[in-house]
């Protein structure tokens, strides 16, 4: 396949834009907005722990195509878990540029995200953000010819409003970053990678991540969000547990079902269900840090994010009686609670 890194504006990329955009539905981690100018957005996430827990960082790439031609542009988010603040750096959209095909890059300004490496030259709510940090032991989401990704057979959903994919639930970190003129170590930290692409964030959503639990390698994601289905909506159940090398996932086109929801000021409890397992998940709401997230017409502050809470998991078997499979608590939590549900 193609290496060749790509400007996606103002040049088009090589050959015809579907042909990118088909070969992308079984690359989750690769660009999808092949050829699409407006109302369209694509993100990813890098989540970097170093090993003392005294730097979390959440590292966010991407680019915004906006219905107005002014709104559009590329943009690096990023988020100090530990301080509570985020700070937003906006380029041209000529600042942004990905690779096609594999191995799958994305560069905005000086700073490039692949999912072997992060290497930063740009700015953080502490000041200049420079360093390189590389990714080793990855633990992606399994992919199927016909389930490439989280999202399943919706992938080929050609209307969804929003798409999410899980490039890696845990991994080791190698490195160190100058966080305005402080160095940071990342050598033996943890590190988590996800994406999001589409047209707007839902109007609702519930996000929960952490892999800092007692047990090594041990990783949680859960998302609930508000899908618009052919004139109408559902609560959408994505979900995955990673515990000893096997992961349990709770999925809506899997058969995984929501049975429980609370949102409160200082914590938010969850309980879904799959054919063989229930898991319950309740996480913390520390003070978080704001994020623009895409809609239509412009990024707009919506989610606050906080990273230094706990989240307390238990998998159970769902007969009768049964002792739970795992039971612990994750440090370095992100969590993100915006809008409401009604179960």
């Amino acid at each position: 396949m193609s290496r060749e890194r790509v400007e996606i504006v103002p040049a088009p990329p090589p050959g015809p834009a579907f042909w990118h955009r088909t070969r992308s539905l079984w690359q989750p981690e690769g660009y999808h907005g092949w050829g699409i100018a407006r109302g369209w957005f694509e993100g990813w996430y890098f989540k970097m722990v170093s090993a003392d827990r005294e730097t979390i960082l959440a590292l966010i790439p991407g680019i915004f195509h906006a219905s107005t031609p002014d709104e559009s542009h590329a943009f690096v988010q990023v988020l100090d878990g530990v301080r509570g603040e985020a700070t937003y750096n906006r380029y041209d959209l000529g600042a942004f540029s990905v690779t096609s095909g594999r191995p799958w890059a994305v560069q905005v300004g000086s700073s490039r995200f692949s999912l072997d490496r992060v290497e930063l030259d740009l700015e953080g709510p502490s000041g200049s953000l420079q360093g390189s940090v590389m990714t080793g032991d990855r633990s992606p989401w399994p992919q199927t010819w016909l389930s490439p990704g989280v999202m399943g057979p919706y992938t080929f959903a050609p209307f969804m409003q929003c798409y999410h994919g899980v490039l890696s639930m845990d991994h080791t970190l190698f490195g160190s970053l100058d966080m305005g003129g402080s160095s940071r170590s990342f050598d033996g930290g943890r590190g988590y990678i996800e994406r999001d692409w589409g047209r707007s964030f839902p109007r609702s959503w519930i996000w929960m991540q952490s892999n800092h639990f007692e047990r090594p390698r041990t990783s949680l994601m859960l998302s609930l969000a508000t899908v618009p289905w052919v004139g109408r909506a559902f609560t959408g159940l994505i979900a995955g547990l990673l515990v000893d090398g096997q992961l349990y996932r709770f999925t809506t086109y899997g058969g995984g079902r929501i049975r429980h929801v609370h949102i409160g000021e200082e914590e938010v409890r969850v309980e879904v269900a799959n054919r063989r397992y229930v898991l319950e998940v309740t996480a913390e709401r520390p003070r978080g840090a704001t994020l623009l997230s895409p809609e239509v017409d412009a990024m707009q502050e919506r989610v606050t994010e906080s990273m230094t809470g706990e989240v307390q998991v238990r998998l159970l078997p769902r007969r009768r009686g049964a002792s739970p499979i795992f039971t612990g608590r994750g440090g370095c939590a992100g969590t993100e609670a915006v809008g409401h549900f009604d179960m």
